[in-house]
């Protein structure tokens, strides 16, 4: 497991969107999250998604937009962020096999003791969540 408590960025941006999802959607859910969450994106450490979205251009040009790196998760490690998820989704579970995406990579990314700070928030076709790393 990758550990990022050294680093002076101190948020992971967790992303999920349906394939074939326009990157200026994406961008602009993650605009909207860095707002809400009262953060920049140089705040930001890592955009981190589903491991079956680690070819999906709007995770990975939005990624590059904000000079980020792109990580990804395997479905069993994202499920076992499930306890500590604010809004699990039975309707992801059946999708993917994990019941949340954004949320659960983000916490992922950010440790056992990573928080959320931003849970879950939508487009019409993109989820976003913001953790902060402990």
């Amino acid at each position: 497991m990758t550990t990022y408590a050294n680093s002076a960025r101190r948020y992971v941006l967790g992303l999920g969107c349906e394939r074939g999802t326009d990157w200026n959607d994406v961008r602009t859910l993650a605009e909207r999250a860095f707002r809400e969450a009262e953060i920049g994106s140089d705040q930001v450490l890592v955009v981190v998604s589903i491991e079956s979205r680690m070819d999906e251009p709007a995770i990975l040009e939005t990624a590059t937009h904000f000079r980020l790196p792109a990580r990804f998760f395997n479905v069993a490690a994202l499920e076992r962020e499930t306890p500590r998820l604010k809004n699990p989704s039975e309707l992801v579970f059946a999708r993917v096999g994990c019941h949340g995406v954004a949320e659960a990579a983000a916490l992922a990314a950010a440790g056992a003791d990573g928080e959320l700070v931003l849970p879950k928030i939508k487009s019409s076709s993109a989820t976003a969540a913001i953790a902060r790393i402990a």
